[in-house]
């Protein structure tokens, strides 16, 4: 059997057995620390469609594909940031935002607010659904929310709180929440708290 076979064959294994995939009460601290986030490989109903939106969108050069049919693209040295995946033959395409499960969004740091507003009026002129866009709270990262060809949301950010070796936050209190974006853009919040 493949390797992509066995991974298959594991998952819907896992997906059967319809019980609780982790305990209440781990046995230790866990010795993972993740260095960043790696990629993302998602299921799409049309490669080809998505892999026009991952490079003409959203700026993301191909780098791969396999022969499973799946593309792979970068934005930066790793070979891949994204991966998408054919959706098999009798496979539901639609969302179910209702009633099942979602990841929600997956979000990228662009340079600035300049790049915000200019990927605003872009998204504008073709069509793309916005379903968000400005500041919303933890992190008060002003950002820009859309929608893939399959309805999957992705969203694009600059500005994002850091967290130096202290571990101070930003208290909730100087969020400052702001729709649309230009009304986040003219309202900044403190740099320093």
């Amino acid at each position: 059997m493949t390797i992509h076979g066995t991974t298959e064959q594991r998952r819907e294994q896992a997906y059967t057995l319809r019980r609780k995939y982790h305990p209440d009460t781990y046995t230790r601290p866990s010795p993972i620390r993740c260095k960043k986030l790696g990629h993302f490989v998602y299921e799409v109903t049309n490669i080809e469609r998505t892999a026009k939106f991952w490079t003409e969108v959203m700026g993301f050069v191909e780098t791969d594909r396999n022969t499973h049919g799946m593309v792979f693209f970068r934005c930066a040295a790793d070979h891949h940031g994204i991966g998408l995946k054919p959706m098999k033959a009798g496979k539901t395409p639609a969302r179910d935002v209702a009633n099942s499960l979602q990841v929600e969004h997956l979000a990228f740091e662009v340079e600035n607010v300049e790049m915000l507003k200019a990927a605003k009026a872009w998204f504008k002129e073709n069509n793309i659904p916005v379903v968000f866009e400005g500041r919303k709270g933890a992190g008060c990262n002003i950002s820009i929310n859309f929608l893939d060809p399959d309805g999957f949301e992705f969203e694009i950010y600059c500005d994002m709180d850091q967290v130096g070796p202290d571990g101070r936050l930003r208290p909730a209190s100087l969020f400052k929440p702001k729709n649309p974006l230009e009304e986040a853009i003219s309202d900044p919040v403190q740099k320093d708290w």
